[in-house]
């Protein structure tokens, strides 16, 4: 168990090292930002400022690669005033698809400041106000107040050759994108405006409340609802802030939670991509996992070390690679798979590999990633991991231990769970043939509520069975 550990903490402890010194890259990077920003408020106080970026800052800090980090820029609008209406057909324009909680922004009565940005496509078809709110002509004059802000910079000497790269903007793209230097590094901003709005704070799944979240977390983050350009006449819902808050609130929890994102982090941008380096898992998709565990591991007894808290963020991820679908944490008839370029079977190759034998992967390589053409994957594992889920019941605490105890990381002692896990045992029985699932290899745990599952040497990976951490030794 000693060599286990230090393999963890050395591992956690090389990426943690790094993140003083993005912080520092984000920093000089956001100075530059706000002045522009300063000077996009001066010319139209419409554009406002928002100081508080702590929430970027920790989220671009526990990222391991360089992704784009979003701004949203609040427009000095009372949302509470504006009407929330379907699109019509004729206001998604080709090339962009109108997705979940798109929707126009109607500008109820005459008189207001934004005369300017309003659009009377459809107006007449929907009737009543004056007209929508058109996202295309608030990124027109924000792009165009960027690069007078950028310029007037420039003549005051407040930049420096290579600070800032305005190359990315795009004329119909719905983001305005700034490459700006923070020491060696240079980071994608993406610039959006933002129209907040209040709304009824959202519940998970409808029935529980804050379960395994600080108390009052959710409602708090999910308070206002935020709308960022989705077409030149939508705008559509953005989950960007309130899942950061979630994150933030994960944070103050006790055990290595976000210590697990951070390493996850870490073997998704070396070892999880594809030769290309593109097409991979994405931290979004990591975060979405991070807080679906918090919510179905409730108890802190679940994260008591760092192994163990990986493997929790682990079988989540492993059942949305095998059937397919990561739901969206606040929305979650939202497939965040559906649309994308993945290779889910060579990612879930990649996943397993490693949660079977993780001493491969501990370590920090440059060049390519580890191979694992040549692993098999375990069919006792596949088959419980592809079981098709129509009642629910599998997206649920039970299942999830009984995976845990699959790969020997379960140890809670808690017999209401035991006997959950039990339960469901019996019914997985009947819906795989027993010759799937070696009887050593599955859910020893349920056959012996008050025993942590011994390996009996079936694993995969050749296991020793004095106990679970030392089957799980990675020297």
């Amino acid at each position: 168990m000693a060599a286990s550990t230090a393999a963890w903490a050395s591992c956690l402890g090389a990426v943690v090292s790094r993140e003083r010194q993005r912080l520092e890259h984000f920093q000089q990077a956001e100075n530059i930002l706000l002045t522009l920003l300063e000077g996009v408020h001066a010319r139209d106080p419409r554009f406002l400022v928002d100081y508080a970026r702590n929430l970027e800052a920790l989220e671009f800090t526990h990222c391991t690669s360089e992704d784009a980090v979003t701004v949203e820029v609040p427009l000095r609008i009372d949302g509470d005033t504006l009407r929330v209406l379907a699109c019509q057909p004729g206001d998604i324009l080709a090339g962009h698809c109108p997705g979940l909680g798109t929707c126009c922004l109607e500008v109820p009565s005459p008189g207001s400041d934004l005369e300017d940005w309003i659009s009377d496509v459809g107006a007449k078809e929907r009737g009543g106000g004056v007209g929508c709110l058109a996202p295309g002509k608030v990124l027109q004059h924000l792009k165009k107040l960027l690069v007078s802000a950028i310029v007037c910079c420039q003549r005051l000497f407040l930049l420096q050759p290579g600070d800032l790269s305005a190359e990315n903007l795009q004329e119909d793209a719905m983001e305005l994108s700034l490459l700006i230097r923070g020491g060696w590094r240079t980071i994608r901003f993406d610039i959006v405006p933002v129209v907040r709005r209040r709304q009824e704070p959202l519940w998970l799944q409808g029935q529980w409340s804050d379960r395994g979240f600080p108390k009052g977390s959710l409602q708090k983050a999910t308070e206002e609802a935020h709308f960022i350009p989705a077409s030149l006449h939508c705008w559509r819902s953005s989950t960007h802030l309130p899942i950061l808050r979630l994150l933030q609130a994960v944070d103050t929890l006790q055990g290595p939670r976000l210590d697990s994102l951070r390493l996850l982090d870490q073997l998704r941008s070396q070892d999880w991509a594809d030769e290309a380096g593109k097409g991979g898992l994405t931290f979004n998709h990591l975060k979405m996992v991070l807080l679906w565990a918090t919510e179905l591991f409730p108890s802190p007894e679940d994260w008591q070390d760092l192994e163990g808290s990986v493997y929790r963020l682990l079988v989540i991820l492993l059942r949305c690679l095998a059937t397919r679908h990561l739901p969206h944490f606040l929305h979650p008839e939202e497939n965040l798979f559906q649309g994308e370029t993945l290779d889910l079977t060579f990612l879930y190759r990649k996943v397993e590999s490693f949660a079977w034998d993780p001493r491969h992967f501990l370590h920090f390589h440059f060049g390519l990633p580890v191979h694992t053409n040549s692993w098999q994957a375990d069919p006792g594992t596949q088959a419980l991991l592809q079981l098709p889920d129509k009642d629910g019941s599998y997206w649920d605490t039970a299942y999830f231990d009984i995976l845990l105890s699959q790969f020997q990381v379960y140890q809670v002692q808690d017999d209401v769970r035991h006997l959950a896990m039990s339960e469901l045992h019996s019914k997985i029985q009947q819906e795989i043939p027993q010759q799937e699932i070696p009887q050593q290899n599955c859910v020893g745990l349920c056959c012996h509520p008050t025993s942590v599952p011994q390996n009996t040497g079936g694993c995969k990976a050749s296991y020793g069975a004095s106990d679970q951490h030392t089957a799980m030794s990675l020297y």
